[in-house]
C-alpha cells in the first residue's frame, strides 16, 4: 500500500503460483486486474475464502460486484465491516 502497488480496498491478491491456472480455467479472470489488489475487499467481508475451484468462482462474483460498483460509500462500508470482523475475531 505504501509503495502504491496495492490499495486498502480491492480484490485480495491471488497467490502467484495459481494465477496462470486460473487465467486458463476462467477466461474472464483477468477482468479482476482492472483495479489494484487490496488489503480487504467485498469478498473478504462476505466470508468467502477460496479453498477450491468453486470457492474461486464465488470469490470472483464478489470481486466483480466490487469492481462494477466501486464508490467511496462502498469503500467506507467495507472498512467499517472489516473493523467489526477484526474486533469480533471472526476473520480467517
Amino acid at each position: 500500500v505504501l509503495y502504491g502497488d496495492m490499495s486498502i480496498i480491492g480484490p485480495r491478491p491471488e497467490r502467484p503460483t495459481i494465477i496462470r491456472k486460473l487465467i486458463r480455467d476462467i477466461p474472464y479472470y483477468t477482468r479482476r486486474n482492472k483495479v489494484k489488489p487490496g488489503l480487504t475487499g467485498w469478498a473478504q467481508i462476505k466470508g468467502v475464502y477460496d479453498t477450491n475451484v468453486a470457492d474461486v468462482h464465488n470469490k470472483l462474483k464478489h470481486d466483480f460486484y466490487y469492481i462494477e460498483n466501486m464508490s467511496i460509500l462502498l469503500d467506507i462500508k467495507i472498512i467499517f465491516i472489516t473493523l467489526i470482523v477484526i474486533l469480533r475475531g471472526k476473520g480467517q
